[in-house]
């Protein structure tokens, strides 16, 4: 790729959770961990990763909890298990942040709101949204990622969509080979 995107310690990765790191389940939401499964790809991908951005966080609306359909516990556990996958491969994720309104609620917090994206800053101050990439699966990951700034990358993983993302990958571990320097 021409147009590689040179980053340092002073950028920060927003990452979307399912559809990017595991699978999105049609319809339903990972609950449980034995509903979880990681992408092929995405623990070396983070670890690349982990050595060009000074910080790692995801940012996931998970609206399971606002629907009685899971616990902040279960989400937790969820995570949990994802951050030592991720370790174990040499990669971080510094923080979740997760959105459990519904999107009934029309809550900031929620992407495409910018909630998640304002209370990492507040947590990391040495976040600059125009020094940060966020990665989707979804119109409204990258929405979120352009109310603020960053630059955008959005995974089709083989889906044929339109996109207003400033980039276009099929899977995650494409964007830490082939964009990133």
């Amino acid at each position: 790729m021409e147009n590689k995107l040179t980053v340092d310690k002073t950028w920060t990765l927003f990452l979307d959770r399912d559809g990017v790191i595991n699978d999105r389940l049609i319809d339903d939401y990972v609950k449980y961990l034995h509903e979880l499964r990681i992408i092929d790809g995405v623990p070396e991908a983070i670890a690349t990763f982990a050595e060009k951005f000074g910080r790692i966080v995801v940012v996931t609306n998970q609206q399971g909890i606002g629907r009685g359909m899971m616990t902040v516990d279960d989400l937790l556990l969820v995570h949990g298990y994802i951050e030592e996958v991720i370790k174990n491969a040499g990669g971080r994720i510094d923080k979740f942040y997760f959105a459990h309104q519904l999107a009934s609620e029309k809550s900031n917090y929620r992407k495409p709101g910018t909630g998640m994206g304002l209370k990492a800053q507040r947590d990391y101050p040495e976040i600059d949204f125009t020094k940060s990439l966020m990665i989707g699966d979804s119109e409204s990951d990258i929405e979120f990622g352009m109310k603020l700034g960053m630059k955008t990358v959005m995974l089709k993983n083989d889906r044929n969509i339109k996109t207003k993302a400033d980039y276009i990958f099929k899977h995650l571990y494409e964007v830490s080979t082939e964009l990133i320097k």
